[in-house]
C-alpha cells in the first residue's frame, strides 16, 4: 500500500464557457484512509487545504452519513464527523462545492485484516528492549539526509544531530535481539519530526500520521513490525499527546488559536505534575503544570478542544490498525488533560482488550506514581484507564541499591525490599514497567569503573528479571554502554557500536565484543531466555522477607511452582539460617538457574559476597 500525502487538482468548468477553472489543491487528508467495521462507527476527517471552509460539503457513499461539518477559525480547514455504523468497505467520495469551483476527494474504508480481540498486548510475561531509532543501526545510508526535509546534514560526531539509525538497521539487528531473550522491542517516536535542528529523538512529532523519511517509509515500519512478529517479538510504539514539533501544520497553520494551550502563546511548564494530584494545590500550579509548554518548539496541545482529542485520538486508533503493532508508550503522560487522556486509554482498549499502554509517570514517589494507574483508589471517583504505569521510584532505588552495604535497617537491598512492602499503594503492581534505565537517565553505568563491576550488574539483573513488574533493558545495557546525564543527554543516546559500516567494534556480534562485554551480555542472555515462557516469574505472586544478615529472600509462586531468589547484599560472605524460609523451601536441594549447580538447603546457607540463587522448585 502506498501511503502518500493526498494531492488532488480537480479542473472545474465555468457555467457558461466551459472552460477549465483555477485548479483547487488539498495538502492534507488525516487520517488519509480507515476501516469499515470499527467498534467506535464515528470518523473524523481533517482535511487542510486553501479556503476550503467556504465549501459546502456532501458525501457520496453507501451506507456513510455526515454528522457534521466544523469550519474554524482558519478558513483552510474543514472538520468532517461520519457515521460508519452502516458503512462497508468501499471508496467514497468526499464533495466540496465554492460556487463554481468543485472538488471530488476519494477516501477509502478498507476492510479490516484483524480482529480488535487479536491484537496481544505485551504483559508482565515480556522484557521489553528500548531502541532510540537515530542511534541504534544505519541499515540504509541513503535516507540519512533527506531532500526538502529542514535539517541538512548527519553528523555522527554531534551529540546533538541525527546520526542515521533507521528502520533497516533495526530490522537488520531482529535476529540479535531476539537471541538475547527480549520479547518485545519498544522504539522512540518514529514518526516525522521534521524540525530544524535537535529532532532526531523523535519527540517532536510534525505529522502524526507519517513515519519520519530518515528512518524509512510507512511500509518499512509495518514491514519490521511483521518481521518481528514472524520472529516473536512484539512491538511497542512511542507516541505523544501532549505536545507537537512547532514546524507540525497543525500549528505553522493552526485551525484556531484554541487547537493549543494558553491560545497558542508560549508559557513555560514548571513540570511540576504532583500539583495535579494535590489536594492542596492552587489553580495556578495545577494549570502551569499541565496546560505549560516544554519549550517553544513544543507547543502544547489543549485536549479539551473535542476536536484536538478527536484527532490525537484516531492518530492512535489508525497505527494500531495498520501496523498491527502490541503497545504504546504514552509521553509525559500526567502533563496532557487527564479526562482527555483516561477517554483515550478506555477507547483503545475497548476497540483492542488485549492491548497495553505504558505511560510515562516521571514522578519521586509510588504513591504519586500509582495516582495514574488503572482502577487507582487514590484517584477515585477519576479512573486513568492507563493499565500500565512506569515505576520510577524503583529506578531511583535499583541505581543505589547494588552500590552500598545492605543493613537489617536501611542501605543496599533493603531499599528495594522497603519500597516493594508498599506495594498496596498500586491498583496492580504486575502492571508496572520496571527499568535500571532509559533514554531520559543516566544509564545503570555511569562511567567505564562501574562498568568494569560485573557483581553489581548480574545482582541488577538477577533482580529486575525477576521481581514483579514488566521488566524493560535500554538498549546497549546488555553490553555495558555507559553513560552520564550530567555530560548531556547525547551521552545517555550513543551509538551502537557495529551498527555503522565502517565501525571499528561490532558488537552485535561476540568476537566483536571485549570478554566482560561478552561475559555481562552471555550473564543477560542466560536470564532473559530462563525468564521466557517462565509463566512462575511472568504471573507468579510475589512473597519476600526482611533483611536477614544482609540477604534478600523473596518467592514467585503460581500453580504450584515456585522460584526462590536469594541475594547478598554485601561485599562479604554471610551465613544465612534458612529456619525462616522453609514455607518457601519445600525440599532439602534446589536446582539453581545462575550456576546449573544442585544446592544443598538443609540447616545453614554460605553466600559469598554479591552471591546471587536462583532456585526452581
Amino acid at each position: 500500500m502506498k501511503h502518500t500525502l493526498i494531492l488532488l487538482i480537480v479542473f472545474l468548468f465555468s457555467w457558461g464557457g466551459g472552460q477549465a477553472a483555477r485548479a483547487m489543491e488539498i495538502k492534507k487528508v488525516a487520517p488519509s484512509f480507515w476501516w469499515a467495521g470499527m467498534k467506535n462507527p464515528e470518523l473524523q476527517i481533517l482535511l487542510y487545504g486553501e479556503n476550503l471552509a467556504l465549501s459546502d460539503v456532501s458525501v457520496s457513499g453507501e451506507g456513510i452519513f455526515l454528522k457534521e461539518t466544523v469550519r474554524q477559525d482558519n478558513p483552510n480547514y474543514l472538520l468532517l464527523y461520519l457515521d460508519l455504523s452502516e458503512a462497508k468497505a468501499q471508496t467514497f467520495q468526499i464533495l466540496l462545492k465554492n460556487g463554481k469551483k468543485k472538488l471530488q476527494i476519494p477516501y477509502e474504508l478498507k476492510s479490516r485484516v484483524r480482529r480488535g480481540e487479536d491484537v496481544k498486548g505485551f504483559t508482565s510475561e515480556d522484557v521489553l528492549y528500548l531502541i532510540m531509532p537515530d542511534r541504534f543501526a544505519n541499515g540504509n545510508p541513503e535516507n540519512d539526509v533527506i531532500d526538502g526535509m529542514r535539517e541538512k546534514k548527519m553528523d555522527r560526531a554531534d551529540s546533538f544531530a541525527r546520526h542515521g539509525g533507521d528502520i533497516q538497521g533495526i530490522s537488520n539487528h531482529l535476529d540479535y535481539i531476539a537471541d538475547l531473550g527480549v520479547t518485545a522491542i519498544w522504539l522512540n517516536p518514529t514518526q516525522e519530526n521534521d524540525m530544524e535542528s535537535g529532532s532526531y529523538h523523535g519527540y517532536a512529532i510534525t505529522d502524526y500520521y507519517q513515519i519520519d523519511r530518515r528512518f524509512g517509509s510507512n511500509e518499512d515500519f509495518c514491514a519490521l513490525v511483521e518481521k518481528a512478529h514472524e520472529k516473536n517479538l512484539k512491538v511497542v510504539m512511542d507516541m505523544i499527546f501532549n505536545h507537537c514539533g512547532s514546524e507540525n501544520y497543525l500549528f505553522k497553520d493552526k485551525p484556531s488559536k484554541d487547537w493549543f494551550n494558553y491560545r497558542s502563546n508560549y508559557v513555560q511548564t514548571s513540570f511540576k505534575t504532583a500539583s495535579v494530584m494535590d489536594i492542596h494545590a492552587s489553580a495556578f500550579e495545577k494549570k502551569i503544570a499541565t496546560d505549560g509548554w516544554f519549550t517553544s518548539v513544543m507547543p502544547d496541545f489543549n485536549q479539551r478542544n473535542r476536536h484536538v482529542a478527536r484527532y490525537l485520538l484516531q492518530s492512535s486508533i489508525w497505527w494500531i490498525e495498520y501496523a498491527g503493532i502490541n503497545g504504546i508508550r504514552q509521553d509525559t503522560h500526567p502533563y496532557a488533560d487527564f479526562d482527555f487522556m483516561s477517554q483515550w486509554c478506555k477507547e483503545v482498549l475497548d476497540e483492542y482488550p488485549y492491548f497495553n499502554i505504558v505511560g510515562e509517570t516521571w514522578l519521586n514517589s509510588n504513591v504519586l506514581v500509582s495516582y495514574w494507574q488503572k482502577d487507582s483508589k487514590l484517584a477515585a471517583p477519576q479512573n486513568s484507564n492507563l493499565p500500565t504505569v512506569m515505576d520510577f521510584p524503583l529506578q531511583a532505588l535499583m541505581n543505589q541499591a547494588f552500590d552500598e552495604e545492605t543493613g537489617e535497617w536501611g542501605g543496599g537491598l533493603y531499599k528495594l525490599y522497603d519500597y516493594q512492602t508498599q506495594d498496596l499503594v498500586y491498583a496492580n503492581p504486575m502492571n508496572l514497567l520496571t527499568f535500571l534505565d532509559n533514554h531520559d537517565t543516566s544509564r545503570f553505568a555511569q562511567t567505564d569503573e562501574m562498568a568494569k563491576n560485573l557483581k553489581r550488574y548480574k545482582q541488577a539483573m538477577v533482580f529486575l528479571l525477576t521481581t514483579r513488574g514488566i521488566p524493560q533493558i535500554y538498549y546497549g545495557t546488555e553490553i555495558l554502554m555507559t553513560g552520564d546525564k550530567g555530560k548531556g543527554d547525547g551521552d545517555l543516546r550513543k551509538d551502537f557500536p557495529g551498527g555503522w559500516q565502517g565501525d571499528t567494534r561490532n558488537c552485535f556480534v561476540e568476537n566483536g565484543r571485549m570478554a566482560l562485554e561478552n561475559e555481562a551480555f552471555e550473564f543477560t542472555r542466560q536470564l532473559l531466555n530462563w525468564r521466557k515462557g517462565n509463566q512462575v516469574i511472568g504471573k507468579g505472586s510475589l512473597k519476600h522477607y526482611s533483611i536477614q544478615n544482609g540477604v534478600y529472600v523473596y518467592q514467585r509462586e503460581f500453580n504450584g511452582k515456585s522460584v526462590v531468589v536469594i541475594m547478598n547484599g554485601t561485599d562479604d560472605s554471610k551465613e544465612l539460617d534458612l529456619t525462616p524460609y522453609q514455607e518457601i523451601l519445600p525440599r532439602e536441594n534446589a536446582f539453581d538457574v545462575l550456576t546449573g549447580k544442585n544446592v544443598n538447603l538443609s540447616g545453614k546457607l554460605c553466600l559469598d559476597g554479591r552471591e546471587n540463587l536462583i532456585l526452581n522448585f
